[in-house]
């Protein structure tokens, strides 16, 4: 079901200073900037090498990144499994046990489908689903 690596999540409390940061480390520049607004989030994306890092920002103070940066201070947030099929993949998630964030995948960054499998069910590690768009 899952085909790769997709991402690795990153929240920050400033953008433009961890695009600084980020492109300095990695030696270029995000290959996009982009908010989404379901999320309440500003991403960037960083290409290194078949995977990318996800720069997540808050836009609003009730953002899932707002309450996870009050909470635990800057730092990884998520990783991130692209797979083929994301309702399928809700499907045999919950049947493995898995507590699935959401009852449907939602658009993410890229023109995505995503949703998210709780960290309590994978020993303390938010597990973003990736599905690309056809």
């Amino acid at each position: 079901m899952i085909t790769q690596l997709d991402h690795i999540g990153i929240a920050v409390a400033d953008m433009d200073a961890a695009i600084a940061t980020y492109t300095q480390l990695l030696g270029a520049a995000p290959t996009s900037v982009e908010d989404v607004p379901t999320e309440r989030v500003r991403t960037a994306f960083f290409k290194v090498g078949e995977t990318q890092v996800e720069l997540l920002a808050a836009t609003s103070d009730d953002s899932p990144i707002a309450k996870f940066i009050a909470k635990n201070g800057e730092g990884v947030h998520h990783m991130a499994f692209r797979v083929t099929d994301i309702r399928t993949a809700i499907v045999q998630y919950q049947k493995d046990g898995f507590t699935v964030i959401g009852d449907a995948p939602r658009p993410g960054a890229h023109d995505t489908q995503v949703v998210f499998l709780h960290p309590k069910t994978t020993h303390g590690t938010l597990i973003e689903l990736v599905q690309l768009s056809q």
